[in-house]
């Protein structure tokens, strides 16, 4: 509890960024700093360069320390809640505790099962923040069936619906025990005026989440970004491969499928080598990342960053005393000619299984430099498409084609794959979800295969601090997080936990 309280004296001295957004969603004023759009619309049609710097403030909200409402040190953005992911999926453990961050709340489960943690408070905060921000470009630019005639606008619109829509499908994920579309789980917010509503059901959010995708993706269609923060027609296939493969309906493995080759063919992107895969994924220029954000000293990231938690090279909490490792479990699996293994260290001590070949400040420097944080943060990697494909094509029953798919990562991981040809059904799923483990360790991707494919965690190793030897089905109350306290009094529209 020593860390809620000190979230709630941080909360107070907030600074609010993008667009003047409250601490409180619902409570926000809405006519204040609003009361324009119309004239802004108007603008934008001139001058696309208007509602242009409104999307990059979506984008730079992913990044700023903050953006949960805290001043907490584990508030920085949509990579805090990937971090807050991989330690409820247990892949990731917390194997020393010097500061405190993340122990009770987060890997000893507290939050989860309190809606007065803060922990929760930051993930609604956060990406209803994000949905806010992305709500004013699209009511800007005329709302969600808008069709701009400028092609900037048209490129501005389809991004912030696909912002949108990353936002609902990440609350989806991270709100909600197990997916039930008729479960009413989340308020739907479509206008920066919107104000004070109650909670529609998940298919309601699934619908407007794929049709946003949707429009986002014919809207991109002609879209050249110019750098990778910024989402194109790809990344959108992309996120509705996600989006459709989490709702677990089989009939609808095939679109999955092809939303997968799409993105594949679309991007021209290569799986990382056994060489980029040790080497730092600390770059957005690596050809197997196809969505992410190149960092630099200008942004001024330091401490309160995702690097400033993970990173024994960097001026981190990794380095002084929160030591964050892979489980213990997790690398034993791993097998010694897996090009994934080298990633941990194998000693013993406090350094034991943390990644210090996989996540790494580019100066190697223990404890590293205290400027600015330079390295970049990778939000999606190409390899997620070819896992995603193989795992659709293996609940379709098509085992073959799915050990294919694997394989086009696997190829650069082992020297050996064959022994893909002895599994099928429930066999080749589950090593399909283990890889995904492997492969994507530390990047906030187990915890949503977790809840897509209906299984477990792994069982915590020795390694952990808290929990070892058990593990957690995917619906269990601990592994989601909790409609806030602040939400409930606030909202008279919502009273109750999901």
């Amino acid at each position: 509890m020593k860390k809620n309280v000190i979230k709630l004296m941080m909360v107070s001295g907030l600074l609010l960024t993008f667009l003047g957004c409250s601490d409180d969603f619902v409570n926000e004023n809405p006519e204040s700093g609003f009361q324009n759009i119309n004239q802004l619309g108007e603008a934008a049609s001139n001058n696309p360069d208007i509602v242009t710097g409104f999307i990059e403030g979506v984008y730079s909200t992913m990044y700023t320390v903050g953006t949960g409402g805290t001043g907490g040190h584990d508030d920085f953005g949509h990579k805090a809640y990937d971090l807050f992911a991989d330690f409820l999926s247990s892949d990731v453990a917390l194997s020393v505790s010097t500061y405190g961050w993340y122990r009770a709340s987060i890997t000893e489960m507290q939050c989860t099962e309190d809606f007065t943690f803060l922990d929760n408070y930051q993930v609604w905060r956060h990406y209803y923040r994000m949905i806010r921000a992305a709500n004013t470009v699209i009511e800007t630019l005329g709302g969600d069936e808008a069709d701009p005639e400028n092609p900037d606008n048209r490129a501005t619109l389809g991004q912030a619906l696909a912002m949108r829509a990353h936002s609902y499908w990440y609350l989806t994920q991270y709100m909600q025990n197990d997916y039930n579309p008729s479960q009413e789980i989340l308020p739907i917010y479509r206008t920066v005026t919107n104000v004070g509503v109650g909670k529609s059901t998940a298919a309601e959010v699934f619908e407007l989440i794929e049709s946003d995708l949707n429009r986002a993706i014919v809207l991109l269609d002609d879209y050249n970004r110019p750098t990778k923060t910024q989402v194109n027609k790809e990344v959108a296939q992309a996120m509705l491969a996600y989006a459709i493969a989490s709702q677990r309906d089989v009939s609808r493995m095939g679109e999955v499928v092809a939303l997968c080759d799409a993105v594949i063919s679309g991007t021209g992107a290569t799986v990382m080598t056994a060489a980029e895969v040790t080497g730092g994924f600390n770059n957005v220029a690596t050809p197997g990342w196809i969505w992410g954000v190149d960092l630099n000293g200008d942004i001024g990231l330091r401490l309160i960053s995702w690097w400033g938690q993970m990173d024994a090279f960097s001026y981190s909490y990794a380095w002084a005393g929160d030591a964050k490792a892979i489980d213990q479990n997790l690398y034993d699996a791993i097998p010694a000619n897996d090009a994934r293994k080298a990633q941990f260290f194998p000693g013993s001590g406090y350094y034991n299984l943390m990644p210090l070949d996989k996540f790494y400040d580019a100066s190697r420097i223990i404890g590293g430099p205290s400027g600015s944080v330079v390295a970049d943060y990778v939000y999606m990697r190409i390899a997620e498409m070819h896992i995603l494909k193989a795992e659709a094509l293996a609940k379709m029953g098509q085992d073959g084609p799915a050990r294919t798919a694997l394989r086009e990562v696997l190829d650069q991981r082992l020297p050996d794959t064959s022994y893909l040809n002895g599994l099928s059904g429930a066999a080749l799923l589950a090593e399909i979800h283990l890889q995904t483990r492997i492969e994507f360790w530390g990047e906030g991707k187990t915890y949503l295969s977790i809840k897509r494919n209906q299984t477990s965690t792994g069982v915590r190793g020795s390694n952990h601090l808290s929990f070892v030897g058990e593990s957690f089905m995917h619906n269990d109350e601990r592994l989601t997080f909790e409609i806030p306290e602040l939400e409930i009094q606030s909202n008279v529209f919502i009273n109750e936990q999901n």
